[in-house]
Order: C-alpha cells, then structure tokens, then sequence
C-alpha cells in the first residue's frame, strides 16, 4: 500500500487529512513539525508528501515551509510533494511549482481536488518506481550477457535488441546457418560479428561477401572461384570467397542479390559441402559456417520466382529478425553518444530532436548524421541546427528548445502515457510538461 506523509502543525488539519485518505484506502503518517517529518521519512518508504508553509505559532512569512521543501527535496528528490497554502503565500507556491513541488492547493482545501492530484501523482510514483525496476532488470541482463559473451562492443539498451542479441549468442555455437533479417543500416552486420565470435570456428577465417556489391556474372566467380579462361578476362585461376573461408566463417550480405546459378551452387555447399570453381568440374570440399543477411521479402521473392524456396529453408534454420532503429527509440540517444568524438554534446534539444525522428535510414544514418554535425559545430556543442534532420521529422519536433504539440504527443505515446518518461525524454520536469499539455489542450 502507498504512503502519505502529512506535514502540518495543525491537528485538525492532520486528522482531517487522516480521515479523507483512509475512507479511499490509503495508508497515511503525519507529523507535527518538520524535524518531525523529516525524521519519518528517514524511516519510512514514503510515496507522497502533503506539506504546510507556516509551523511556528503567530508565523506567516511560510519561509519554514520553503525551507522544509528544499530539505524533502535535497534529500527525496523523487518523491512528489503537495503545499498547503493560504491566500497570501500563492506567489511563494508558484516559485515552489517552478522549483519541482508537484501542486499546490490552498487552505481550505477542495477534496476532490486533493484526492485527485493525489491519487496522479501516486500513480505516477508507481509507474516511476516500476520503470526504474524495468531499467535496472535490463542493466542487470545486458551485464550479464556481456559477461558471458563477446558482443563486440555493440551499443543498445532496448528489449528488442537485447531479445535479438540473446538468440545470437545461444545459437552461435550451433553448427548451422543463420539468416539475418532487417532493413538497410539496422545493423545486421554487428549481429553477424556476435555470431562469429562466439562461434566454435571463432578463430577460423571470417570472410564477408557483399551480394549486392558485385554483377551477377561476377558474383560467382567471387564466391566460388574460377579456373583461368572461364570467362573473359580471367588470365588466371582464382579462389573463391568460400576456399578462403574453409574452417571459419562465410557472412553473406544482401543474399537476395545472388542470381540463380549462385543460388543453385550455394544450396549444394550447404547441403554437401562440395562446389566448382567456374570453368572446372572438380569438385572442392570446404567445412565453412554460413551467415546470411536480406533487407528482402525473401517470401515475395520466392513467389515471384526470383529465390529458391529450398535454399531459403536450407538459409533459414535460425532467423534473427533486426527490428528497425525506429522501434527501439531507447537505443537512439546510447548510440548518439557512442558515435560522439569525445569532448561533443549534444545539447537538450538536439537529443529530442534525434528522439523525434524516424530514421528511415536506421543507425547507419544516426551514425552519418552525428559525424556531419561534429564538423559543423565550431564549439563542440551539436545543437539542432547542426544535424540537418528537422525538415524530414514526422514528429514536429521544432527549431527551438521548446518542445512542439506533435512531439509531446509522441513522446507521449512512446512512454505509454506516463508524464514522467516522456518528461525525461523531452529534457522537461514533470510540472514543465504539464504547463506545456495544458498549453495544447492534452490530455
């Protein structure tokens, strides 16, 4: 059950209080005087706090409840706090709502009103509380995973990539092919790295062949080798992509662009492990783990009758789908970061703005996009004008520091609806956002 804590020199007022939270089922403490409270809140876990401005008799200046306030929150910087104000001490209130106090609400008091603002923020705390236990449930796994793995120095805190990266490293060691799906520049290379380092032909050859890089009529050639006069211009034998990889690790990038003597030729190396180089028909054996990687329907290319249906099956024992940038916003600002020459930041509203993009182009484009911005940010200080993304945001993210209706909206929605993970996305406190909902008319 959540706690209030009540702060009020007045006995009336402490019983009245008493009365209204336990008739809604809330558990409630008071205390009489600050060093009192102060006290009970060392002790006790304490959700919220409803606090007077004036303790002393005769008192009206509500300076010991202003000094109360910045002593809760010095010491309790998470918990909400509630001022019980008279008339005369409003404008002091106010400066305590800009300061971080939750609400304020004046003597006497409206219990509706109270009850309402109460049971918001409680459920606030409660969401806070359980977004922080999540985080640190995370923290907690990727530690752990990266004590167990090499993840060769990848960067993310989402639950999809940790998902994503947990399959990679338990099927590394498996002695069949893995296919990695995803769109352009989500980093589905990074995946195959994992892969291979955790690998049992870890220390084996790694050869990477970009699909896409390549002609179709020299694309084989590339994979599989060819003999000296298969085709024009080849004056002399060559060794294939696959030779070179005998004993280790073949990553095919991009193996929707394999034509269909490739596709032929790569089924049966899989199958048997034997191939020809082009202009030969003696067979060569290799020993060579295989990881494929599309930013293709390889479905719609099969009925289409641009893909065999076997290879794919053959290809896709283990799947590792690499959801796009855009799906794991919490991976943005990590990543940002991470690509930071050290001694840049990125200024508050740059970092919304990087929030508020789609990044169609995923963390390839993230990447580009923060290396543009250091070169034209003279004092290391990468604002939105430096990162050349505003006019391609869907969200709406603005030109200024102040965050516009479609990006709290957004944010918003990325958080589930809780005020305070959007706030600390947008760079905002609690009561700042607020002001700002009211402001658009959001609820």
């Amino acid at each position: 059950m959540q706690t209030i804590l009540v702060i009020d020199d007045a006995q009336g007022v402490r019983t009245a209080l008493q009365v209204l939270f336990e008739l809604h089922e809330l558990r409630i403490l008071s205390a009489a005087s600050p060093a009192e409270g102060l006290s009970l809140l060392a002790r006790e876990d304490i959700d919220l706090v409803i606090q007077d401005m004036n303790f002393t008799r005769d008192t009206t200046s509500g300076e010991e409840g202003v000094a109360l306030f910045h002593r809760v929150r010095s010491g309790y910087p998470d918990i909400p706090i509630i001022l019980l104000t008279a008339w005369t001490h409003l404008e002091t209130a106010v400066e305590l709502v800009k300061a971080g106090a939750a609400d304020y609400l004046g003597k006497p008091w409206d219990n509706d009103r109270l009850l309402t603002s109460a049971r918001n923020l409680l459920r606030l705390r409660a969401a806070e509380r359980e977004s922080r236990r999540l985080t640190e449930a995370r923290r907690r796994a990727r530690e752990k995973l990266a004590g167990q793995y090499d993840l060769r120095g990848i960067v993310f805190e989402s639950d999809a990539m940790l998902q994503v990266i947990s399959v990679a490293t338990r099927v590394a060691h498996a002695d069949v092919p893995v296919l990695i799906t995803g769109a352009n520049g989500a980093g589905k290379e990074k995946i195959a790295d994992i892969v291979q380092a955790n690998s049992a032909c870890a220390n084996g050859p790694y050869i990477k062949v970009n699909a896409g890089a390549f002609p179709p009529d020299l694309l084989e050639a590339e994979l599989f080798g060819a003999e000296a006069g298969a085709f024009t211009g080849a004056t002399k034998s060559r060794t294939g992509r696959f030779e070179s990889a005998d004993g280790g690790t073949l990553f095919l990038d991009e193996i929707g662009n394999l034509p269909p003597d490739g596709q032929v030729k790569l089924l049966r190396v899989l199958q048997s492990g034997e191939y020809e180089r082009l202009g030969s028909s003696r067979p060569r054996r290799v020993r060579v783990r295989v990881i494929a990687a599309t930013n293709s329907n390889l479905a719609t290319a099969i009925g289409a009758g641009r893909f065999r249906e076997d290879l794919y099956y053959r290809l896709n024992v283990i799947e590792l789908e690499l959801p796009p940038l855009a799906e794991r916003r919490e991976d943005i600002l990590p990543l940002a970061r991470h690509f930071l020459t050290a001694g840049f930041v990125l200024e508050p509203a740059a970092e919304r703005l990087l929030l508020a993009y789609d990044w169609p182009g995923n963390v390839r484009e993230l990447e580009n996009t923060i290396r543009r911005a250091m070169l034209l940010a003279p004092d290391r200080r990468l604002g939105i004008a430096h990162l050349g993304i505003e006019s391609k945001s869907s969200a709406g993210a603005r030109g200024d520091d102040v965050p516009g209706s479609n990006e709290i909206q957004a944010a918003l929605s990325r958080a589930g609806g809780i005020v305070a993970e959007a706030a600390r996305e947008l760079g905002l406190s609690r009561q700042a956002l607020y002001r700002r909902m009211d402001r658009f008319g959001i609820r």
